[in-house]
């Protein structure tokens, strides 16, 4: 993408329980609404970090972006740390990729009950 620069999308959701459904289908509506909302090609992106709260073990979130064409784009998962009072059942995805967009006009993404984690973004 010429003159684009690198920017980092941010997006969370939650799932109602431990399920690998669950998470597969909570990560996919997350990345399609960041890709959505931010005008992103799949071809821009530079690479995903997926992570989960430490009670979802069922399934890997970086699984269920190759289904959205994430084939060639480096994906990494890794746990949060266990902070006492942190949302429970959580996915956060950090994307990296090349925009046109400044940087206050990303859209970063909240979904169901992770909405109150960035009050300042309602």
């Amino acid at each position: 993408m010429t003159n684009s620069l690198v920017r980092a999308v941010r997006g969370a959701t939650t799932v109602a329980r431990n399920d690998a459904e669950e998470i597969a289908q909570a990560t996919r509506e997350l990345l399609s609404t960041m890709i959505e909302n931010n005008d992103i090609d799949v071809a821009d992106v530079i690479s995903v970090m997926f992570t989960t709260s430490p009670d979802l073990t069922a399934a890997f979130p970086a699984a269920a972006a190759r289904g959205l064409g994430f084939h060639t784009v480096p994906l990494m998962c890794a746990s949060e740390i266990n902070v006492p009072g942190a949302k429970p059942l959580c996915i956060r995805i950090m994307m990296h990729t090349y925009s046109l967009r400044a940087r206050d006009e990303i859209r970063h993404v909240y979904l169901h009950d992770a909405q109150n984690l960035r009050d300042d973004l309602r």
